[in-house]
């Protein structure tokens, strides 16, 4: 079913404004006359259409069903990600937000390579939102991901340091296994609390930041393999959410 993103109050009544994205997917997709058609607005509602006119500039589409609602997971799952360079920065937000990340907050740590100003921090985070946009709207989560401006290493640790966090570390010793950790139900019958992941650059963390980031949160291992940062970041959510679920 073709998914569209509106914002609330359009599916209030019914007749639902499109906004551009939406109307440029419409025009790609080229939905067929009787095509059922579903608006949802990021934040758990959604309703049913049916695509009554062949115009894409100006779609006419009649509700099949009053608005309904997803309830929020019981738990928030916040993937805390040094930021990496080309197309993996997009396609970690893009799993991330199929996952079921509640929040991605991009960090820039000191050996992360991707170096942004103030200006492009604002313009990068608009960008990266209409990323989680798009993959919820393709994998059918009613609830998208929210990314937050990125934010320098040392503001991360007060973020972090505000619900149970867990990193990825190489330290000694060896800290215990994330898939062991969870496997004893440490996180079972939590409700309305949020629950943390991190991971570093491809770098890795300076010894200065990782001693300063397990003094907020906790040190895991992710297993034997030493994994590429975008590896990491999705691997320990999946855990993480699987958990949480």
């Amino acid at each position: 079913m073709t998914r569209l993103l509106v914002d609330t109050a359009s599916l209030d009544g019914d007749f639902p404004r499109l906004g551009e994205a939406s109307l440029h997917h419409l025009k790609v997709l080229r939905p067929e006359i009787g095509e059922q058609i579903e608006l949802f607005d990021g934040c758990g509602a959604f309703r049913r259409y049916v695509y009554e006119s062949g115009s894409v500039k100006n779609p006419v589409l009649k509700p099949l069903d009053d608005k309904k609602t997803e309830p929020l997971a019981k738990n928030k799952a916040v993937l805390f990600a040094c930021v990496t360079k080309g197309s993996r920065w997009d396609w970690t937000i893009e799993k991330a937000t199929e996952l079921g990340a509640s929040e991605i907050v991009p960090v820039i740590s000191s050996r992360t390579i991707v170096r942004l100003d103030e200006k492009e921090r604002s313009s990068k985070r608009e960008r990266w939102q209409r990323v989680a946009d798009d993959a919820a709207r393709q994998c059918g989560a009613y609830h998208i991901a929210k990314v937050h401006r990125p934010v320098d290493f040392e503001e991360s640790l007060s973020l972090a340091g505000a619900m149970r966090t867990f990193v990825g570390a190489l330290v000694e010793p060896t800290p215990r296994d994330f898939f062991d950790l969870l496997s004893t139900g440490v996180l079972r019958g939590t409700t309305n609390e949020s629950f943390g992941v991190f991971v570093g650059p491809e770098g890795d963390f300076t010894s200065d930041e990782l001693q300063r980031l397990c003094s907020v949160a906790e040190p895991v291992t992710f297993g034997p393999n030493v994994l590429r940062a975008e590896t990491a970041a999705i691997y320990a959510l999946s855990l993480l959410v699987s958990a949480l679920r």
